[in-house]
């Protein structure tokens, strides 16, 4: 199994306005080949932001890595430049090979 998490780092006060845009979008996962679940989730509160992760799991890293080059994948990420204002630097991905 692979883990793949990108961690964003969200403007006090605009985290309501995140969990939104999340919550109302269309992934287009569920039909992707290897895709398992997917999670969105809030860490702490620091002093200029709040922390996410969009947290996915995939029967393995190709089926994640086909996913990034995928059409779905561009049609599912289309637009997100139009919400800069609520993060504070890029996303920042970070993937795991699950072991145990």
């Amino acid at each position: 199994m692979y883990i793949a998490m990108n961690r964003f780092k969200i403007v006090l006060g605009r985290e309501n306005e995140f969990e939104k845009i999340w919550a109302t979008r269309d992934t287009l996962l569920k039909n992707v080949p290897g895709f398992l679940e997917f999670h969105l989730i809030r860490g702490k509160k620091e002093e200029k932001y709040t922390i996410y992760a969009s947290h996915s799991k995939w029967r393995t890293v190709n089926d994640f890595s086909n996913w990034t080059k995928s059409a779905a994948f561009r049609q599912a990420h289309k637009g997100a430049g139009q919400h800069r204002k609520l993060y504070i630097g890029h996303p920042e991905f970070e993937g795991f090979d699950v072991i145990i």
